[in-house]
């Protein structure tokens, strides 16, 4: 168990669908500050539990605390309004919309206006600021005025990640950044995670092996809907249940 304060506690968590529990039992915290990798095959329910940490899926059973507070079963804007920002494994961007605009609606939308007043975040400096602010952090300011369908995969992936960082979390669920993307991506896209540890902390689920261990400081094992382990990954890498169960002999 890490010796810092937990930003974010998950307990006995159940979520079934139909006669499948996505979600058994489980218990998970993530450390303040704490890059907390989550790995585990397909249909082992990663998705599933970010989804219910962020609101959009509500579990059977258990609690989510999050900086101590019961948030089991708020909304997901409420998360959001605390400190809740995630990605997603698909990119969520407006592809008609210009970079700087993406992310100055996600300004607005934290500040409780969500998309209704659209037309102002063309220029108003209160949204454009700090969504100039973001795109700086990930390294796609000089992509700001590019529409974002015009951007690379790997761009729009930075796009989400800035727009996430423009919701001022102090959480971000990060699923799968990495999907999608060549190498030279996904390398650039681990030095911008890697940018991050400390300031943020940060519940990243993906199937890179090589990101996890350059990033985490501790790695869970999810085996259909369970914590198979939870451990740094040196631990990690020599558990033989996880090796047996997921991660294989070539690591």
């Amino acid at each position: 168990m890490s010796e810092k304060p937990p930003i974010i506690v998950v307990t006995d968590l159940i979520k079934r669908f139909g006669g499948l529990a996505a979600t058994d039992g489980l218990t998970l915290e993530i450390a303040t500050g704490e890059t907390h990798a989550l790995i585990g095959p397909n249909g082992a329910g990663k998705t599933t539990l970010i989804a219910q940490l962020q609101g959009e899926l509500s579990p059977d059973s258990g609690e989510i605390r999050f900086q101590g507070r019961d948030i089991t079963r708020d909304p997901p804007h409420r998360r959001a309004a605390l400190g809740i920002a995630r990605s997603f494994q698909i990119t969520s961007v407006f592809p008609d919309f210009t970079a700087l605009e993406n992310v100055a609606f996600a300004v607005q939308a934290q500040d409780g206006h969500g998309f209704r007043f659209w037309r102002q975040s063309r220029s108003d400096p209160a949204l454009l600021r700090p969504a100039w602010e973001a795109l700086d952090t990930i390294g796609l300011s000089h992509r700001a005025g590019r529409l974002a369908r015009d951007l690379s995969h790997g761009e729009r992936r930075q796009l989400e990640l800035a727009m996430a960082l423009a919701m001022r979390p102090s959480l971000l669920l990060l699923d799968e950044p990495m999907a999608g993307m060549g190498r030279a991506e996904g390398v650039r896209m681990t030095r911008i995670l890697e940018s991050l540890k400390r300031t943020y902390s940060m519940l990243l689920v993906e199937h890179d092996m090589d990101a996890v261990f350059a990033l985490a400081d501790r790695v869970s094992v999810l085996v259909a809907g369970r914590c198979l382990a939870t451990g740094a990954p040196a631990e990690i890498r020599e558990n033989e249940a996880v090796r047996e169960a997921y991660l294989g002999k070539r690591h």
